[in-house]
């Protein structure tokens, strides 16, 4: 049995931080959605502020540093992506804006995405689908319609197997389950196929229909 992969995405500063910890918790439920399914599935989880520098670099210079290049590699071959970034002045975070900058406009075409955000209060939940889901429908991702929000208060309180945060984790993580159900398994890009490597942002292969044209 093939078994499916999914990356999952942070964008939290802190660490620890409450991005991460819902970026775990919609992983872990994903993964149990999947299994009721009888379906094997393995994540792999990228903490951005790990490679700031290095998309920072890229950003300037077109390359990718091979580290940076492993990690747009393992999300743009992934099954399914789970997406998470705090949210700050109203928007998605500048990290996380940037290292979808660096991916190939193409590169997530038809994947299925799990957005989470969080943020100090409830009132930057609307964030999700006025800033966030419109930047993955611009790359043609298919988005679940269960977008997680998460604000401080729904950290740390009574009952919180029963709480809405845990309901709303459920919810997004079965919906992203039943979109890779639906999907044949992805096959990993070679990164030393020209017509797949992504480690500028962009394929070779689309780097070299440039050329041809010019």
């Amino acid at each position: 049995m093939t078994v499916r992969r999914i990356a999952v995405v942070s964008a939290g500063l802190s660490n620890p931080s409450s991005t991460r910890m819902l970026a775990d918790r919609l992983a872990a439920e994903t993964l149990k959605a999947l299994r009721e399914r009888d379906i094997e599935a393995s994540v792999d989880v990228i903490e951005l502020r790990d490679y700031a520098h290095d998309i920072t670099n890229n950003l300037l210079t077109g390359f990718a540093p091979p580290a940076l290049e492993t990690a747009i590699n393992t999300v743009v071959s992934a099954d399914a992506l789970i997406a998470v970034t705090p949210i700050f002045s109203t928007s998605y975070s500048g990290l996380f804006k940037s290292f979808i900058d660096v991916l190939d406009p193409d590169a997530l075409t038809g994947k299925p995405v799990l957005i989470g955000a969080n943020a100090g209060t409830a009132r930057h939940s609307l964030a999700i689908d006025y800033a966030i889901r419109p930047l993955f429908a611009y790359l043609h991702a298919e988005a679940v319609s269960t977008g997680v929000f998460a604000a401080s208060s729904d950290w740390g309180g009574a009952g919180d197997d029963v709480a809405p945060l845990a309901k709303r984790v459920e919810k997004g993580a079965r919906e992203l389950a039943e979109a890779i159900a639906r999907r044949d398994a992805a096959s990993a890009a070679d990164p030393y196929d020209p017509a797949t490597y992504l480690g500028e942002g962009r394929s070779f292969g689309h780097l070299l229909g440039g050329l041809a044209g010019e």
